[in-house]
């Protein structure tokens, strides 16, 4: 065994085969997953293993440039809210506004993996969008850094706390 690194085989892979732009579904118990979806089934019981595990767990496995969600979580479940702040703060990430509809019909089906908790929290349904280390492009000196990252850097030095 690897020490200090993901066990489960399939979520090994599948997040090694995630680039830039591609999106990794976390969700709660109930999502309608699609049939033909990639589907790591974390879930075994009631609560277990919780989203925000799961999402603890990325953070420190991914690079992570925007996370989207239902906005109800912001003001129909605050404690979730400040929870998935708490695990993004510093990472550069956006949070951006994503009915569950929308994740449902749109992005469900056009995801790379779709990670199932086993949490029953409303509104537990995350779709983060696969990044780059910023500070690992644009190190050249006689190259232009695009904006995208000079602002994500910014972010991650400042600590910034992403809002919706």
């Amino acid at each position: 065994m690897k020490p200090n690194t993901i066990l489960h085989p399939e979520l090994a892979k599948q997040l090694a085969l995630c680039g830039h732009t591609d999106i990794i579904l976390v969700t709660d118990a109930g999502f309608p997953i699609p049939r033909d979806a990639v589907r790591i089934d974390l879930g075994y019981y009631d609560g277990k293993a919780d989203v925000l595990d799961i999402l603890r767990m990325l953070r420190k496995e991914i690079f992570v440039e925007e996370v989207g969600f239902a906005p109800e979580v912001k003001t129909h479940h605050p404690e979730l809210y400040r929870k998935v702040q708490n695990i993004f703060t510093a990472s550069g990430a956006l949070f951006r506004g994503i009915t569950h509809e929308q994740l449902v019909e749109e992005i469900a089906p056009r995801v790379k993996v779709v990670i199932r908790s086993g949490s029953l929290n409303a509104w537990a349904n995350f779709a983060l969008t696969a990044s780059t280390d910023p500070f690992a492009w644009f190190t050249e000196e006689d190259i232009t850094v695009l904006p995208a990252y000079i602002e994500r850097r910014n972010r991650i030095l400042n600590g910034e706390v992403p809002e919706l």
